[in-house]
């Protein structure tokens, strides 16, 4: 099976009785996954750090504290945001997609593909037959991404909570310039002036993101199962999920 080269420390070197302590500190939220010396999560925590990281991560970790008390833990960083700690602390960094296209094999031996869609990027994995892995990341622009869906929201005056229950309801989608936010707010005002249904424009804010992401990542690669949905947005927004689901449909939502 393929391994990823870390380039900072070897994050696999921790002792059998010391728990693994995950940190993803990416550009919208960060994640917190503790795991004991069995493999199995014993604790995690998800938060939105708003642009006070520190803050964030300090509060994170009292609360693991309070739950598990004093326990030897071996701490490894990811995310955008993670390297800048990790190098602060002098503690082991990990590039997020080495460690989602591990964690894929490990949990999914058979997953052909992971989509990963982050907050300001989006990701696809390919794995060949040997398991080696084709990394193709998107963070040049917000199209395809959880930003996208937030900017959306705001112009349409509704939470992305609440865009997501009306997509769900939309029984046809609109064309919607993905690449461009600027583009698609455009679209979207459009559709408003001219009386669509709120459903409708949202179930086509998250079909433009699926296609925003297939268009600027697969290039070459067809969309093969089973495949793997990773990241916040295709965690909490069921539309999104379906707009994927219609690709494929030996797909699995994985945390």
């Amino acid at each position: 099976m393929w391994k990823g080269n870390n380039r900072e420390q070897n994050y696999s070197d921790h002792t059998s009785e010391q728990f693994r302590l995950g940190l993803d500190i990416g550009s919208t939220t960060a994640k917190l996954v503790l795991i004991d010396p069995g493999g199995n999560v014993r604790y995690s925590d998800y938060r939105r750090h708003k642009a006070d990281i520190l803050g964030t991560l300090q509060n994170m970790l009292t609360h693991l504290r309070k739950n598990r008390g004093n326990i030897s833990i071996s701490p490894i960083f990811t995310g955008s945001a993670g390297m800048g700690l990790a190098e602060r602390t002098d503690l082991p960094f990990v590039q997020e997609m080495v460690a989602v296209a591990e964690a894929a094999l490990m949990q999914h031996p058979q997953c052909k593909m992971v989509i990963d869609i982050g907050g300001e990027d989006s990701k696809m994995i390919f794995f060949n037959r040997n398991c080696r892995p084709d990394m193709r990341m998107n963070g040049n622009c917000a199209g395809g991404t959880g930003a996208f869906i937030d900017q959306m929201a705001s112009l349409m005056n509704v939470a992305t909570t609440e865009l997501d229950e009306l997509a769900l309801k939309g029984k046809r989608c609109h064309t919607i310039a993905s690449r461009c936010g600027v583009f698609a707010k455009t679209d979207i005002q459009n559709l408003i002036n001219t009386g669509v249904p709120k459903t409708e424009i949202a179930a086509s804010v998250f079909q433009a993101v699926a296609i925003q992401a297939v268009n600027s990542l697969a290039r070459g690669h067809e969309i093969r199962s089973p495949a793997i949905l990773v990241g916040g947005p295709l965690s909490y927004y069921c539309s999104l999920r379906k707009f994927f689901l219609t690709l494929q449909r030996k797909i699995a939502v994985d945390n």
